[in-house]
């Protein structure tokens, strides 16, 4: 079985809190990180997390062909709601879903929010950043310094809420007992190195003990941006 913990924090910059997350105990955990002006960003993410669940609740097995739909809908409702709204205009999200299924967990995502694998120690990306950095910077092979430096570090190349032409990453695992993922918005892993994201989960802290030390290492790191985690902790029977 899956036990999970979610939690977010505003950070120490921003004004208001964009993320949004959903932990259920019908085994789908979602998290979204908003964009956009005044309002737009809390309103994209929670509606694409309310379009999800919606969606989801109609397909009976979970199939995982049925994210990408669930995705795809997301952005349509989204980008409607833009267009009917010039105060919104612009506004958009990343996604990232876990769905539990028997001892598989089925994972979507667009653009940059994150799921890792721990496991025997080892911090594991799984999910791909649909970024400038990521699908062009590195592609030219540019180095890690001016990547870190480069004026387009931050720009997303899909996100829910942008274009008609969604792109959905989706990844399948069959975790080992105590193998624990983390879903995350760059609030943590862009300010926190992957070896402190490791320590924290490998302490023998339970997981609101572990996302409550991670999020205070992103706060004390400056945090820039609003801090949204999600973890999961795979126990057999």
């Amino acid at each position: 079985m899956w036990q999970a913990y979610g939690i977010s924090d505003q950070g120490c910059v921003r004004e208001n809190n964009e993320d949004a997350f959903y932990v259920g105990e019908n085994g789908l955990f979602i998290l979204a990180d908003g964009m956009g002006g005044a309002q737009a960003g809390e309103r994209a993410s929670r509606m694409a997390i309310d379009s999800l669940l919606e969606s989801l609740t109609r397909v009976q097995d979970g199939a995982e062909d049925g994210l990408r739909p669930a995705f795809e809908e997301a952005n349509r409702k989204v980008m409607a709601a833009a267009a009917a709204d010039a105060s919104l205009d612009g506004m958009g999200t990343t996604l990232i879903a876990a769905m539990a299924r028997g001892t598989d967990l089925l994972v979507a995502s667009v653009g940059d929010s994150r799921a890792y694998l721990f496991d025997s120690g080892k911090l594991l990306a799984i999910t791909e950043d649909q970024t400038w950095v990521n699908e062009v910077g590195r592609r030219l092979g540019m180095n890690d310094e001016s990547l870190r430096t480069h004026p387009m570090r931050h720009m997303l190349t899909m996100a829910i809420g942008l274009s008609n032409q969604l792109r959905v990453h989706l990844y399948s695992l069959r975790p080992r007992h105590g193998t624990q993922v983390l879903l995350c918005s760059d609030g943590l892993h862009g300010v926190v190195p992957e070896a402190r994201i490791a320590a924290e989960l490998g302490t023998g802290g339970d997981l609101e003990t572990k996302c409550r030390a991670l999020i205070e290492a992103a706060k004390r790191a400056g945090g820039p941006d609003n801090i949204t985690i999600i973890l999961l902790r795979w126990t057999e029977a």
